[in-house]
């Protein structure tokens, strides 16, 4: 699912994507954060629209949840073994996500 994920974050021109591992940690809530960024509300929104399309198309998967989608500021899809994040930049660079979880494994991904 990773990989469908981030060639979806991808065609949208997603940026500065990194996959935190979870997989380690005995009481995980999942097993990988994806986080990436779009430059605009309708950027943020396009990404984490197509994403949801991908997975649906090439796994025959939904998200179990989602939020976000109203003001497309921060977007969240929980796939529940991979949540994705889909940030605009100002916010994610407030939560800073890989800090607060940077004592797991994590890859980045440029495309």
């Amino acid at each position: 699912m990773e990989e469908v994920i981030i060639e979806a974050i991808a065609e949208r021109k997603g940026k500065n994507i990194v996959s935190i591992d979870f997989s380690a940690k005995q009481f995980a809530m999942c097993k990988k954060f994806i986080i990436c960024q779009g430059d605009s509300v309708t950027h943020v929104k396009s990404i984490a629209d197509n994403v949801e399309v991908f997975v649906k198309k090439k796994l025959k998967e939904s998200p179990w949840k989602k939020e976000g989608m109203e003001n497309a500021q921060w977007i969240l899809l929980d796939y529940v073994d991979i949540v994705v994040h889909v940030f605009r930049p100002d916010i994610r660079d407030y939560y800073k996500l890989e800090s607060l979880w940077g004592d797991n494994i994590s890859t980045n991904y440029s495309v």
